[in-house]
Parts: structure tokens; C-alpha cells; sequence
């Protein structure tokens, strides 16, 4: 009987959810799409580092012995048994960036469906939008961003 009770308490909650519990959700979706980004920039730069090194190997003789951290150890390789596999390594994480950014993407939408499902608005966006109206110049000196990316408290929930 205990566990007809919680269930019926979960789908409750489920179906109206307090506002603590919609600012969590969204501040997880958030963290989430932000840890996304930085794993996408980290995997750039590591693009980045294979491109440079990739383009000076080509410039060397392949039969010139060259030094590979596999694993954490250095080992000893030859250019020629060294590229091939740099040039597939850097082609997987390409792969790994476009599929970060489909997530990304994915996520930016689950969160802006969210946003508007439960009304949930940012400190400063409905000021921006009313500066912005009344005195673009003022807006264009440098205007309040501190704000940006706080919640506020302005759920639609009936709480308020």
C-alpha cells in the first residue's frame, strides 16, 4: 500500500512540480549544456594540437625516429608508424566534436522548450528588452550584463 501511495505522490509532483524543483531541473540542463561545450572546446584544441604536429611530421623523413606518449608512457616510434595513426586519431575526436554539437544543440532546444513551458525568465532579460526599446544608447555604452544568467524567481506556477 506504501508503494501505490508514493506513486501517487510522484505523478503529482510530476505533473505540477514546485518552483525549487523547476529552477533545479533547469540548472542542471544548463550545467549540463555547458559541460557539453567544454568538452567540445577541450577536443578543438586537441584538433588543434594533432593538426600542428600532423603538419610537421609530413615535413620530416619517415624513417626518422620520433617519441609518442601511448598511455602515459613514451615510447619509440618512426614517423611513417606514427602519422597514420595520429591522422585517425584526429578524424575520431572531429567525429566526437560534431556529435557533442548535435547534442548541444539537441539541449539548447530541450532548454528553451523548457523555459517556456514553465515561463521561467533570466534576471535582466525583461529589463534588457525595455532598455533596448527606450534608450538604445544607453545600451550600446556598456549596459548592465552583471545579472545575466541568474534566475529569477518569476515561475508561472501560482507559488508567486
Amino acid at each position: 500500500m506504501a508503494a501505490n501511495s508514493a506513486s501517487g505522490k510522484s505523478g503529482g509532483k510530476q505533473s505540477s512540480p514546485s518552483a525549487e524543483q523547476v529552477v533545479a531541473t533547469f540548472q542542471r540542463m544548463r550545467q549540463e549544456q555547458r559541460s557539453m561545450a567544454s568538452k567540445s572546446a577541450e577536443f578543438e584544441m586537441e584538433i588543434n594540437e594533432h593538426s600542428l604536429v600532423i603538419d610537421t611530421l609530413k615535413e620530416v623523413d619517415p624513417s626518422r625516429k620520433c617519441f609518442r606518449l601511448v598511455g602515459g608512457v613514451l615510447v619509440e616510434r618512426t614517423v611513417k608508424e606514427v602519422l597514420p595513426a595520429l591522422e585517425n586519431n584526429k578524424e575520431q575526436i572531429t567525429k566526437i566534436v560534431e556529435s557533442l554539437n548535435t547534442q548541444m544543440q539537441v539541449k539548447g532546444r530541450e532548454l528553451t522548450e523548457y523555459r517556456e513551458r514553465y515561463n521561467i525568465r533570466l534576471v535582466g532579460e525583461d529589463d534588457k528588452q525595455s532598455k533596448a526599446d527606450a534608450s538604445p544608447a544607453k545600451e550600446s555604452e556598456g549596459g548592465s550584463k552583471g545579472g545575466a544568467g541568474v534566475l529569477v524567481s518569476k515561475l508561472n506556477t501560482g507559488l508567486n
